[in-house]
């Protein structure tokens, strides 16, 4: 089962983020506050494909249309691979945390 949660100005997803249910990962998120220095933590990620990066550059959009700095840590290694096949890994502030 795929989860997110929000702890002050830290979300943590958890579970597969896939083309079947990223629309409801990135609908729950909505709720979320987006303010400050916002970071994603992905380490309870078990699966991803396209969808995940389709999230993940959402978030960036929301975020800097509400000035926020969004930050994703402990990205799956198959989410990096599909950033890089498609050109935009230098676009996704992460860090190895």
């Amino acid at each position: 089962m795929t989860n997110i949660t929000q702890q002050a100005n830290q979300w943590h997803v958890s579970g597969d983020v896939l083309m079947d249910n990223a629309n409801a990962i990135l609908n729950q998120s909505n709720a979320f506050e987006m303010a400050g220095d916002l970071e994603v933590d992905f380490s309870a990620v078990t699966d991803v494909d396209t969808a995940a990066l389709s999230l993940v550059m959402e978030w960036q959009r929301r975020a800097l249309a509400s000035n926020c700095k969004i930050s994703f840590v402990h990205l799956p290694e198959n989410l990096n691979s599909l950033a890089a096949l498609y050109g935009v890994a230098d676009f996704i502030p992460s860090s190895k945390r």
